[in-house]
Protein backbone atom coordinates (compact mmCIF):
# COMPACT_ATOMS: atom_id res chain seq x y z
CA UNK A 1 0.00 0.00 0.00
CA UNK A 2 3.04 2.37 0.52
CA UNK A 3 4.28 1.64 -2.89
CA UNK A 4 0.87 2.64 -4.55
CA UNK A 5 0.53 5.62 -2.56
CA UNK A 6 4.35 6.50 -3.22
CA UNK A 7 3.47 5.54 -7.12
CA UNK A 8 0.29 7.99 -6.65
CA UNK A 9 2.62 10.83 -5.73
CA UNK A 10 4.84 10.46 -8.51
CA UNK A 11 2.11 10.51 -11.13
CA UNK A 12 0.82 13.64 -8.95
CA UNK A 13 3.68 15.61 -9.18
CA UNK A 14 3.97 14.54 -12.76
CA UNK A 15 0.71 15.49 -13.51
CA UNK A 16 1.02 18.96 -11.63
CA UNK A 17 4.29 20.06 -12.97
CA UNK A 18 3.28 19.61 -16.28
CA UNK A 19 -0.26 20.86 -16.44
CA UNK A 20 1.62 24.26 -14.88
CA UNK A 21 4.21 24.09 -17.59
CA UNK A 22 1.43 24.21 -20.50
CA UNK A 23 -0.64 26.41 -18.66
CA UNK A 24 2.21 29.25 -18.33
CA UNK A 25 3.21 28.46 -21.81
CA UNK A 26 -0.87 28.92 -23.34
CA UNK A 27 -1.82 31.06 -20.20
CA UNK A 28 0.42 34.07 -20.51
CA UNK A 29 -0.94 34.97 -24.36
CA UNK A 30 -3.95 34.76 -23.36
CA UNK A 31 -3.86 36.96 -20.29
CA UNK A 32 -2.11 39.44 -22.11
CA UNK A 33 -4.76 39.53 -24.73
CA UNK A 34 -7.26 39.94 -22.56
CA UNK A 35 -5.36 42.68 -20.69
CA UNK A 36 -5.06 44.58 -24.24
CA UNK A 37 -8.36 43.45 -25.96
CA UNK A 38 -11.26 46.54 -25.46
CA UNK A 39 -13.75 44.51 -27.54
CA UNK A 40 -17.24 43.64 -25.63
CA UNK A 41 -16.50 39.99 -26.68
CA UNK A 42 -13.83 40.27 -24.00
CA UNK A 43 -16.45 39.76 -21.33
CA UNK A 44 -17.91 36.32 -22.82
CA UNK A 45 -14.19 35.17 -23.21
CA UNK A 46 -13.23 36.32 -19.09
CA UNK A 47 -16.82 34.22 -18.51
CA UNK A 48 -15.34 31.22 -20.04
CA UNK A 49 -11.81 31.35 -18.44
CA UNK A 50 -13.46 31.39 -15.51
CA UNK A 51 -15.89 28.98 -15.87
CA UNK A 52 -14.50 26.22 -13.93
CA UNK A 53 -14.15 28.46 -10.84
CA UNK A 54 -18.00 28.12 -10.45
CA UNK A 55 -19.09 24.78 -13.00
CA UNK A 56 -18.96 21.50 -10.82
CA UNK A 57 -16.32 19.27 -12.06
CA UNK A 58 -17.85 16.41 -12.36
CA UNK A 59 -19.93 18.52 -14.93
CA UNK A 60 -16.74 19.33 -17.09
CA UNK A 61 -15.35 15.52 -16.79
CA UNK A 62 -18.68 14.11 -17.97
CA UNK A 63 -18.35 16.45 -21.19
CA UNK A 64 -14.57 15.43 -21.50
CA UNK A 65 -14.91 11.91 -20.79
CA UNK A 66 -17.21 12.33 -23.94
CA UNK A 67 -15.03 14.20 -25.90
CA UNK A 68 -12.55 11.94 -25.33
CA UNK A 69 -13.92 8.92 -26.43
CA UNK A 70 -13.53 7.34 -29.59
CA UNK A 71 -16.57 8.47 -31.31
CA UNK A 72 -16.11 11.48 -30.82
CA UNK A 73 -13.40 14.14 -33.37
CA UNK A 74 -11.03 14.81 -30.54
CA UNK A 75 -10.53 11.25 -29.42
CA UNK A 76 -11.02 9.93 -32.32
CA UNK A 77 -7.86 12.02 -34.14
CA UNK A 78 -6.12 11.16 -30.73
CA UNK A 79 -6.14 7.46 -31.42
CA UNK A 80 -6.00 7.91 -35.30
CA UNK A 81 -2.30 9.45 -34.55
CA UNK A 82 -0.99 7.92 -31.20
CA UNK A 83 -2.92 4.37 -32.24
CA UNK A 84 -3.76 4.42 -28.64
CA UNK A 85 -7.15 5.79 -26.77
CA UNK A 86 -7.24 9.12 -25.29
CA UNK A 87 -9.94 8.80 -22.29
CA UNK A 88 -8.46 7.05 -19.10
CA UNK A 89 -4.71 7.50 -19.95
CA UNK A 90 -2.24 10.60 -18.49
CA UNK A 91 -2.69 12.47 -21.03
CA UNK A 92 -6.04 12.92 -20.67
CA UNK A 93 -5.57 13.84 -16.99
CA UNK A 94 -3.21 16.40 -18.30
CA UNK A 95 -5.50 17.93 -20.55
CA UNK A 96 -8.36 17.93 -18.00
CA UNK A 97 -6.20 19.83 -15.46
CA UNK A 98 -5.75 22.42 -17.78
CA UNK A 99 -9.15 23.22 -18.44
CA UNK A 100 -9.98 23.28 -15.17
CA UNK A 101 -6.60 25.25 -13.85
CA UNK A 102 -6.88 27.63 -15.95
CA UNK A 103 -8.64 30.18 -14.63
CA UNK A 104 -5.49 30.20 -11.80
CA UNK A 105 -3.00 30.86 -13.98
CA UNK A 106 -4.32 33.65 -16.66
CA UNK A 107 -6.43 35.82 -13.83
CA UNK A 108 -3.22 36.40 -12.02
CA UNK A 109 -1.15 37.42 -15.07
CA UNK A 110 -4.24 39.00 -16.60
CA UNK A 111 -4.42 41.40 -13.61
CA UNK A 112 -0.51 41.88 -13.49
CA UNK A 113 -0.38 42.72 -17.14
CA UNK A 114 -3.54 45.40 -16.60
CA UNK A 115 -1.62 47.48 -13.94
CA UNK A 116 1.58 47.03 -16.05
CA UNK A 117 0.18 50.15 -18.33
CA UNK A 118 1.94 51.05 -21.65
CA UNK A 119 3.74 54.05 -20.92
CA UNK A 120 6.98 51.52 -20.38
CA UNK A 121 6.95 49.42 -23.46
CA UNK A 122 5.89 52.28 -25.15
CA UNK A 123 9.55 53.50 -23.90
CA UNK A 124 11.10 50.56 -25.12
CA UNK A 125 9.63 50.44 -28.52
CA UNK A 126 11.05 54.12 -28.90
CA UNK A 127 14.83 52.79 -27.99
CA UNK A 128 14.41 50.01 -30.69
CA UNK A 129 12.95 46.86 -28.71
CA UNK A 130 11.08 44.19 -30.50
CA UNK A 131 8.14 42.49 -29.03
CA UNK A 132 9.90 39.72 -27.33
CA UNK A 133 12.75 41.72 -25.86
CA UNK A 134 10.23 43.86 -24.18
CA UNK A 135 8.18 40.87 -23.30
CA UNK A 136 11.77 39.78 -21.05
CA UNK A 137 13.39 42.94 -20.40
CA UNK A 138 10.53 44.57 -19.13
CA UNK A 139 7.23 42.71 -18.70
CA UNK A 140 8.75 39.87 -17.11
CA UNK A 141 11.33 41.30 -14.15
CA UNK A 142 8.11 43.48 -13.30
CA UNK A 143 5.20 40.83 -13.08
CA UNK A 144 7.97 38.00 -11.88
CA UNK A 145 5.64 37.72 -8.73
CA UNK A 146 2.54 37.45 -10.48
CA UNK A 147 4.48 34.06 -12.47
CA UNK A 148 5.21 32.83 -9.46
CA UNK A 149 1.51 33.14 -7.63
CA UNK A 150 -0.28 32.11 -11.11
CA UNK A 151 2.25 28.97 -11.07
CA UNK A 152 1.83 28.40 -7.54
CA UNK A 153 -1.84 28.05 -7.90
CA UNK A 154 -1.98 25.94 -10.73
CA UNK A 155 0.56 23.65 -9.21
CA UNK A 156 -1.91 23.33 -6.09
CA UNK A 157 -5.05 23.00 -8.03
CA UNK A 158 -3.95 20.66 -10.10
CA UNK A 159 -2.88 18.43 -7.19
CA UNK A 160 -5.69 18.75 -4.78
CA UNK A 161 -8.40 17.63 -8.04
CA UNK A 162 -10.52 14.94 -7.93
CA UNK A 163 -13.84 15.12 -10.13
CA UNK A 164 -12.41 15.60 -13.18
CA UNK A 165 -9.33 13.10 -13.13
CA UNK A 166 -12.02 10.56 -11.88
CA UNK A 167 -14.15 11.41 -14.50
CA UNK A 168 -12.23 11.10 -17.46
CA UNK A 169 -9.05 8.74 -15.86
CA UNK A 170 -10.67 6.55 -13.71
CA UNK A 171 -8.37 5.19 -10.88
CA UNK A 172 -5.28 3.00 -13.26
CA UNK A 173 -2.33 2.28 -10.91
CA UNK A 174 0.84 4.29 -12.21
CA UNK A 175 -1.65 5.93 -14.93
CA UNK A 176 -4.34 7.87 -13.62
CA UNK A 177 -4.47 7.53 -10.04
CA UNK A 178 -3.45 10.16 -8.14
CA UNK A 179 -3.44 11.47 -4.44
CA UNK A 180 -6.81 12.28 -4.00
CA UNK A 181 -8.31 9.42 -5.51
CA UNK A 182 -5.46 7.41 -3.22
CA UNK A 183 -7.13 8.77 -0.30
CA UNK A 184 -10.43 8.47 -1.54
CA UNK A 185 -9.72 4.42 -1.99
CA UNK A 186 -8.86 4.60 1.44
CA UNK A 187 -11.17 6.14 3.16
CA UNK A 188 -13.53 3.74 1.26
CA UNK A 189 -11.15 0.88 2.72
CA UNK A 190 -11.91 2.57 6.11
CA UNK A 191 -7.85 2.54 6.54
CA UNK A 192 -8.44 6.09 8.01
CA UNK A 193 -4.97 5.79 9.54
CA UNK A 194 -3.34 6.06 5.82
CA UNK A 195 -6.30 8.22 4.84
CA UNK A 196 -5.25 10.85 7.71
CA UNK A 197 -1.36 10.51 6.22
CA UNK A 198 -2.26 11.35 2.89
CA UNK A 199 -4.94 14.28 3.81
CA UNK A 200 -2.60 15.87 6.79
CA UNK A 201 0.53 15.81 3.93
CA UNK A 202 -2.13 17.94 1.65
CA UNK A 203 -3.17 20.31 4.08
CA UNK A 204 0.52 21.16 5.38
CA UNK A 205 1.42 21.18 1.78
CA UNK A 206 -0.92 23.40 0.40
CA UNK A 207 -0.63 25.44 3.81
CA UNK A 208 3.27 26.25 2.82
CA UNK A 209 2.63 27.01 -0.71
CA UNK A 210 -0.27 29.49 -0.24
CA UNK A 211 1.78 31.16 2.88
CA UNK A 212 4.52 31.33 0.44
CA UNK A 213 2.50 32.92 -2.02
CA UNK A 214 1.12 35.41 -0.12
CA UNK A 215 4.72 36.18 1.69
CA UNK A 216 5.78 37.22 -2.26
CA UNK A 217 2.91 39.40 -2.60
CA UNK A 218 3.80 41.16 0.82
CA UNK A 219 4.63 44.70 0.04
CA UNK A 220 7.96 45.73 -0.10
CA UNK A 221 9.57 48.17 2.09
CA UNK A 222 11.70 50.89 0.18
CA UNK A 223 14.85 51.29 2.10
CA UNK A 224 15.95 54.68 0.19
CA UNK A 225 12.06 56.14 1.19
CA UNK A 226 12.56 55.46 4.78
CA UNK A 227 16.21 56.66 4.97
CA UNK A 228 14.98 60.35 3.29
CA UNK A 229 11.65 60.68 5.87
CA UNK A 230 14.21 60.27 8.23
CA UNK A 231 16.20 62.89 6.83
CA UNK A 232 13.42 65.03 6.92
CA UNK A 233 12.29 64.67 10.50
CA UNK A 234 16.09 65.47 11.36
Amino acid sequence: MINSDFQALITTLEMAALTTIILLIIGTPLAWYLAKMTSRCKVIIEAIVALPLVLPPTVLGFYLLIAFSPEYLPGKLWQQVTGQQLAFSFSAIVMGSVLYSLPFVVQPLQKAFEQLGDSLLEAGALLGAGPIDRFFSIVLPLTKASFITAASLGFAHTVGEFGVILMIGGNIPGETRVLSIALFDHVEAFDYARAHLLAISLLIGSMLLLAAIYWLNLPKRNPSVSANQLRIHE
